[in-house]
């Protein structure tokens, strides 16, 4: 089905590096970009394997000084697979002449596939259809088939099949200046009468690592007899077969992999474990049907079905299907984060930044155990938090904006600008709001969840820890009364310091100061849901006191914002003192003008001069809290937020936004849903093209944009149905677009779930299965009774370009209508 599979025809060279990284396979365990079997890393290709958690790190002399990186690994290279005909050349697409080439992701079962017709220079026609997974349900193992078909010859043929230790980090061009061998290689060697093992351990964290694979040949489904060379160099281990081949008759060669480390469980080691399993695994049919089962139970959780929109569909569920490859049920027993660009290359080094705040509210409602080993990898890196806000001067946690193995901040002291050439100061690591985004995901992930148990073992922990450096952070401005957190970055990026100023940060930025005060409130709060017991002994362990606790609301009621005249907020203090940017002349000049930093460093001038910004910065506020939320928040700060000034800011940020960022479309689709519809359509279908159609010109190819790719499903999935909690209760108001006549999903809340089935003339919402949530949901301006076992369903009728419920008509199996209470429509008009 069109919807479930990913489709490319023809070879293209220029696109192979986009399509690698789309058709990426893995399992949350670990993941193999989508390069061809026959394929060498080159300006064409780049195999990759990267294991979730399996970071390295090497020093390199930069510009003068010694800059240390520490990078997610690509591993060694799995896949090899080719062959060639007696006296011919081994397979190689731009060597010969392609007549035909289809290149098929399959979703909904977890497969590559590649159906192709080459000849070669001495006229011999060939089909090859190959077919791989890495599999979902045995999180170790992965497999390929190729099956070839020689069309008009027969005759002799060499296949060979091989593990190739010798890779580096090489898949993004712009670190290519940095040190990039991460593995020495430890052994290679036949293991068996048809496998081969290679053995590796990264050079400074010495995580060995072992990978076997098993190659067999069957005609007809029956064994062929080959006869077989093993062929080793340093770092390389291969297997030649050697068989013979009849025209019009298939031959199809199947290769099993079996992928272990030192960090694996219950093992005695990584190549005892490899050979085993490779030993034991059946033929690729049966990885197949079980690595389907897998996938079956995951869709069942995770689907979001839209109808009337085929490319609609099938890009939501590539963001689907690319982030359970990222991040799975394998995940839960594994200490591991989200990184920005998944398992899928090499950009951003692997490394672990804000992205969960855009990937854990679809978790939340799906597999919310993933959540929480997710926010478990926050919680062990607790102490160095702690470290590094002492560092720093702080008290409490201070987690930083970069993070990888061991939680220390990872962000690059120097960046490299391709377009100057020139290496500068990278200030990126006083985005200190990333510390505010942890706690926020705690929060949420219980609200949603209920999971006490993780606030009493971590969750409030952390909270009250990320308060305490909040506290420290900010400090009392005499004059004004006010509390200021100064020489931060804001989400912004673009602004790193003041164009008067050689001291790198900015001061009150206002989404890290409203941020920080949230935070401040909540967590004086916590310890109100972890039990009186527990409570007790948080504050005896953390040393806490309710002074404290008292402290942390006056410093956030008093937290600085810069608010205008006009209602606008500022993005930070000295925002206004800034100069317009000539927006037109730069695009008129460069056309694309995503990244103004990169383009106004090469001209000798500088973005801190200008009113422009990345990314979403103040109106990351909008995205993140309802209207009624953020004038709460206001008014408990002290300052008079106008509802009819969010439209204000709304037209004022997005006027002043390059959308560097893939994260930015999603923000503005948000914020502006209900105030302009149609542009926030627009921008959301923008969004499920980024890395689709890699709208920022080839940086998709080197991993994939894991935050903007979650982000695209919660837009339909909380944006279109209004999803939000509020008072301890559910509320819904569905709008969809008119391009779409359906949206069917289920959510888990609190262990149960609920369905919904949002169509042109009705809304349905079911429990079937028993329900243990709130008694009562709210549906648009009306409150209703709710319980195991009841439908209410709404008929609707278009209007304004969606879809209005109406109450009066709702019909339910059993239960009655609640009279409105607080259900004005600013609440009731959801997260806006």
């Amino acid at each position: 089905m069109a919807d479930w599979t990913l489709v490319y025809e023809g070879f293209d060279p220029e696109r192979e590096g986009l399509r690698e990284a789309l058709c990426t396979l893995g399992n949350g365990v670990f993941a193999t970009r989508g390069a061809a079997e026959e394929a060498e890393a080159d300006a064409v290709h780049y195999p990759g394997t990267y294991l979730a958690g399996g970071y390295n790190r090497l020093t390199t002399d930069i510009a003068g000084r010694a800059i240390e990186n520490e990078d997610l690994v690509n591993l060694p290279n799995w896949l090899p697979l080719s062959f060639r005909p007696e006296g011919g050349d081994w397979l190689n697409l731009r060597r010969m002449d392609v007549l035909d080439y289809r290149q098929v992701l399959d979703m909904e079962n977890g497969r590559l596939e590649r159906r192709m017709r080459v000849r070669d220079g001495a006229g011999r026609v060939t089909t090859l259809h190959g077919r791989r997974l890495v599999h979902m349900g045995l999180p170790h193992l992965a497999a390929l088939e190729l099956t070839l078909t020689a069309e008009n010859w027969s005759g002799a043929i060499e296949l060979c099949s091989a593990i190739d230790g010798r890779v580096i980090n090489a898949g993004v061009e712009r670190y290519r200046q940095l040190n990039a061998k991460h593995l020495r290689p430890l052994e290679t060697a036949a293991a068996g009468d048809d496998a081969i093992v290679l053995v590796a351990e990264t050079v400074q964290s010495h995580l060995r690592i072992a990978e076997a694979a098993r190659t067999r040949v069957f005609r007809d489904g029956e064994p062929v007899a080959v006869e077989r060379t093993l062929a080793e160099e340093e770092g390389y281990v291969a297997e030649h077969l050697a068989l013979a081949v009849a025209a019009g008759e298939p031959v199809a060669v199947e290769k099993v992999v079996a992928l272990f480390t030192g960090r694996d469980r219950a093992i005695s080691e990584p190549r005892l474990a490899a050979v085993k399993a490779v030993g034991e695994a059946g033929r690729f049919a049966e990885l197949a049907a079980s690595q389907a089962r897998a996938w079956r139970f995951l869709w069942g959780r995770c689907d979001v079905a839209v109808d009337g929109r085929a490319r609609t569909q099938m890009a939501l569920r590539l963001h689907i299907f690319h982030l359970l490859q990222t991040v799975s049920p394998n995940t839960l027993e594994r200490d591991v984060g989200v990184p920005a660009r998944g398992l899928h290359g090499e950009a951003y080094r692997g490394h672990i930044f804000w992205d969960e705040l855009f990937i854990f509210p679809f978790l939340n409602y799906h597999i919310p155990q993933v959540t929480r080993a997710l926010l478990a990898y926050r919680y062990r890196r607790l102490p160095e938090a702690r470290r590094l806000a002492r560092a720093a001067g702080f008290a409490g946690a201070m987690y930083p904006w970069q993070s990888g193995s061991s939680g220390r901040e990872e962000s690059q002291v120097l960046h490299l600008n391709p377009r100057s050439g020139r290496w500068t100061p990278d200030n990126t690591h006083l985005q200190r709001h990333v510390s505010a985004a942890i706690a926020y995901n705690v929060w949420r992930y219980w609200q949603i969840t209920g999971d006490r148990d993780f606030l009493v073992c971590g969750g409030a922990e952390m909270m009250i820890e990320i308060a305490r450096f909040w506290a420290s952070i900010a400090t009392l401005d005499e004059a004004s009364g006010r509390y200021r957190i100064r020489g931060v970055m804001g989400p912004d990026e673009f602004h790193d310091r003041y164009p008067w100023s050689e001291t790198p940060g900015v001061d009150d930025n206002a989404y890290t100061n409203v941020m920080a005060a949230w935070v401040l409130r909540q967590a004086a709060g916590v310890l109100d849901h972890v039990g009186a017991e527990r409570r007790a002994e948080l504050m005896a362990l953390l040393a806490l006191d309710e002074a404290e606790m008292a402290g942390w609301l006056e410093i956030g009621r008093r937290m600085r914002v810069v608010m205008r005249e006009d209602g606008l907020i500022a993005q930070f203090d000295g925002y206004d003192r800034l100069e317009e940017l000539d927006w037109d002349g730069y695009r008129a000049k460069y056309g694309d003008i995503q990244r103004l930093d990169r383009i106004l460093e090469a001209e000798g001038d500088t973005i801190n001069r200008y009113k422009a910004s990345k990314q979403a910065d103040v109106l990351m506020l909008f995205y993140l809290f309802s209207s009624d939320e953020l004038a709460a928040l206001f008014a408990w700060l002290g300052y008079d937020f106008a509802p009819e000034s969010i439209a204000r800011n709304i037209d004022y940020y997005v006027r002043r936004t390059s959308n560097g960022s893939t994260l930015s479309r999603i923000i503005h689709s948000w914020v502006l849903a209900r105030g302009d519809r149609p542009r926030s359509l627009q921008l959301l279908a923008e969004a499920l093209e980024s890395d689709l159609s890699d709208i920022q010109g080839g940086t998709t190819a080197e991993g994939i944009h894991l935050g903007a790719m979650a982000g695209t499903v919660d837009l339909v999935q909380r944006g279109q149905t209004a999803l939000e909690i509020r008072d301890d209760m559910l509320w819904l108001s569905p709008c969809l677009p008119e391009n779409l006549q359906g949206l069917r999903l289920r959510l888990l809340y609190r262990g149960f779930w609920l369905e919904l089935d949002i169509g042109c003339e009705q809304v349905r919402i079911a429990a079937p299965n028993g329900w243990g949530g709130p008694a009562r949901i709210g549906v648009r301006n009306r409150v209703f009774d709710f319980q195991g076992g009841d439908v209410l369903t709404f008929d609707c009728h278009l209007a304004d370009g969606g879809f209005r419920p109406q109450p009066e008509s709702a019909r339910r199996t059993r239960g009655t209508a609640m009279p409105e209470e607080d259900a004005a429509d600013g609440r009731a008009a959801g997260r806006r």
